[in-house]
């Protein structure tokens, strides 16, 4: 790909990592080979989001549903994460990549728990790319969560609920310290959301790659980018 005008590359990309089990089924594999191979997407992914001078990469990894597959594969895909954070952790300091979270991360198992904020820590005076990994993450539970927090403002008088507007309810989501992305991309070729950073997507340019997740590699990403740089971003306004 060649190099882009800062105005044309995102700011901030999301992307739904999908087809990690089809990717493994279709080699006669276990789902959670599929999985392990979805790690090193993540690193092309990371890589490639670094040269193009991209400031925020969101990668939805583990959703609120997904507690509901069956307990082995959850166990794993846990074990798999704790793996991969302690791994790469030395990875990302090396590469000025800054880890963040977003979801409801008090429900992932403890040594998750421990080695998130430990990997967080030791990048959190990075100035690179950020990565946010979204975990055990739903849409609709974190619109929920933002209306109960500014209801907690409003009961506690510290503001009035005439006050409440778009930009002031955003402050109370998850992603309060990020920019709404510019760019989201998803793989395998389906066409849904699947309860994704419902709010945050309102206005964002969508790219969908029939690729299973485990083939996509920083090239894919540049497509992506290089696609979304030819588009004109209208935010409800006339050409």
């Amino acid at each position: 790909m060649k190099t882009k005008a800062a105005s044309s590359v995102p700011r901030h990309v999301a992307i739904i990592m999908d087809g990690n089990g089809r990717w493994a089924q279709i080699r006669g594999l276990p789902r959670i080979k599929g999985h392990e191979q979805g790690a090193e997407a993540v690193r092309e992914c990371v890589e490639g989001c670094g040269e193009l001078k991209i400031e925020f990469l969101t990668l939805y990894a583990f959703s609120a549903e997904n507690w509901q597959r069956p307990k082995p594969e959850v166990f794993a895909l846990m074990h798999l994460l704790e793996r991969f954070l302690k791994q790469k952790t030395p990875e990302l300091l090396k590469k000025n990549v800054r880890l963040q979270a977003i979801g409801r991360l008090t429900d992932l198992p403890p040594a998750c728990q421990y080695q998130l904020h430990k990997s967080i820590e030791t990048t959190a005076g990075n100035n690179g790319l950020t990565l946010i990994l979204a975990l055990s993450y739903g849409g609709r539970l974190e619109i929920i969560d933002g209306i109960k927090s500014l209801l907690r403002e409003v009961e506690a008088g510290h503001i009035d609920s005439a006050m409440i507007e778009p930009e002031m309810f955003s402050k109370h989501l998850y992603t309060r310290y990020y920019p709404d992305p510019d760019l989201l991309i998803r793989t395998s070729g389906e066409m849904r959301l699947s309860n994704f950073l419902l709010w945050q997507l309102s206005y964002t340019e969508i790219y969908v790659t029939p690729k299973l997740w485990p083939e996509f590699t920083r090239h894919d990403l540049f497509a992506a980018v290089e696609e979304f740089s030819q588009r004109q971003r209208r935010y409800g306004a006339v050409a």
